[in-house]
C-alpha cells in the first residue's frame, strides 16, 4: 500500500512525539522524526528505535538530527527530509522542553527562561515558518493541500506560578497556531492547536505524585493519566484530512480538564 504522504513529527524520540509518530506511520505516512540527538547504528539511539518501530508498521522512516533553537539549521533539516520524500505532507510541531529546575515565579531566571523559550516557541515559530513556505510551493505546483499541527497544552490556560516559562511559551505557541491558520488558509492548508493535558512521559515522572493525588480528587472527567497514544490517536485523525474544515481549532486532549463544573 502506497503511503498516505510524510509526516514531519519534531521531538519524536520520545514520549508524546513518539506516541504521534507510531500513530502516523500506522495510519500509512512515512515519518521524519527530529530529534536534538542521532547516532545512526545505534540500537540503543532513540531515533534509531524510532525507525525501526516505523519500518515494522510497513513505512519509511527518516531520522533526522537538529536543534530547532537553532534558526540557521532549519533550512536544512526542511531539504533532508524534501531530498528523501519529495513533501512535507503533514507538520507536527510537538518538541518542547520543561523547566530544568521548577522554580517560583519570582526566581525564574532569564537564562531559564531564554531556553524553554527558544525551543518551545522561536524555534517552532520559524521552524514553521521555513515549512509553511514550502507548502505553500507544493500547493502551487498542484499537490493535495498539506496540513500543520502545533500540540501545545492545557499549560496555555491553566497558570502553573512554579514554572512560568513553560506557561508563557506555550501560551505563545497556540496563538502562533491561529496566527498561521489564518495565513495558511487562502492555501486551503488547515492548521490546528492539540492541548494535551497531564500525560504520563518523562517530562511529568517527577510530579507523578502530585497528579496522582489530584487525578484521584477529581481534577478530571476522565480519571486516569493520559498517554502519548491518546495524543497519537487525535493527530492521526487531523492529518488524514477528517477535520480540515474545522482549522483553526484548539483540540483538548485532556481528559476533560477544560470543562467548567459548578
Amino acid at each position: 500500500m502506497s503511503a498516505l504522504g510524510t509526516a514531519l513529527v519534531t521531538g519524536a524520540s520520545r514520549g508524546i512525539g513518539r506516541g504521534i509518530a507510531l500513530a502516523l506511520a500506522a495510519k500509512g505516512f512515512n515519518i521524519a522524526g527530529v530529534a536534538t540527538r542521532h547516532a545512526p547504528g545505534d540500537p540503543e539511539d532513540n531515533l534509531e528505535k524510532l525507525r525501526r518501530e516505523v519500518e515494522a508498521l510497513g513505512r519509511e522512516c527518516l531520522p533526522v538530527a537538529g536543534d530547532l533553537s537553532d534558526l540557521a539549521a532549519h533550512q536544512a533539516m526542511v531539504e533532508a527530509v524534501i531530498g528523501r520524500f519529495g513533501s512535507v505532507d503533514v507538520l507536527v510541531n510537538n518538541a518542547g522542553v520543561a523547566p530544568l529546575v521548577r522554580a517560583d515565579l519570582l526566581e525564574c531566571s532569564p537564562e531559564s527562561y531564554d531556553r524553554v523559550l527558544g525551543i518551545n516557541l522561536r524555534g517552532p515559530f520559524f521552524f514553521s515558518q521555513t515549512v509553511a513556505k514550502r507548502m505553500i510551493a507544493q500547493v502551487e505546483a498542484g499537490l493535495a493541500p498539506p496540513r500543520m499541527v502545533f500540540i501545545t497544552s492545557i499549560s496555555s490556560r491553566a497558570a502553573s506560578p512554579n514554572r512560568p516559562e513553560y506557561c508563557v511559551s506555550k501560551a505563545g505557541l497556540s496563538m502562533t497556531a491561529k496566527c498561521f491558520a489564518v495565513r495558511l488558509a487562502p492555501y486551503g492548508i488547515p492548521v490546528f492547536d492539540v492541548q494535551p493535558g497531564v500525560i504520563a512521559t518523562d517530562m511529568t515522572a517527577a510530579v507523578t505524585e502530585k497528579y496522582d493525588r489530584l487525578i484521584g480528587e477529581g481534577l478530571l472527567l476522565t480519571p486516569r493519566w493520559g498517554t502519548p497514544e491518546d495524543i497519537g490517536r487525535a493527530v492521526a485523525a487531523l492529518a488524514e484530512g477528517s477535520f480540515d474544515y474545522a482549522t483553526g481549532s484548539v483540540i483538548e486532549v485532556g481528559g476533560g480538564f477544560g470543562v467548567e463544573r459548578l
